[in-house]
């Protein structure tokens, strides 16, 4: 399995595709396929069948996946790109950009 420099919570801009330019905190992460959902965003209309959850049926709005290659971390405002470096015996993630710890 790939090491993802995103994780849930982080705030992503959308960086190609469809949906590009949008902005969203990340819902969750499935990284056996490397996928993410992103809140607001890549909506999808789907349609549900009445049941005791939701007796009136009809269609949802809901999030689909993006492929985390098309996400890029938000740093004040900024996208950049992520590294990794110790400081003392813990592995941080730093924006490469401005040089500041995540």
């Amino acid at each position: 399995m790939t090491k993802l420099k995103i994780k849930s919570g982080d705030t992503v801009r959308v960086i190609a595709g469809e949906q590009k330019g949008k902005e969203g905190k990340i819902v969750t992460i499935f990284r056996d396929k490397n996928r993410a959902i992103v809140e607001g965003v890549n909506m999808v209309s789907k349609h549900t069948k009445p049941s005791a959850q939701s007796p009136q049926g009809g269609i949802v709005k809901k999030e689909a996946s993006l492929h985390i290659s098309n996400l890029m971390l938000v740093v004040k405002g900024e996208a950049t790109r992520v590294g990794y470096k110790f400081e003392g015996d813990k592995k941080v993630r730093f924006s490469k950009k401005s040089g500041e710890v995540i």
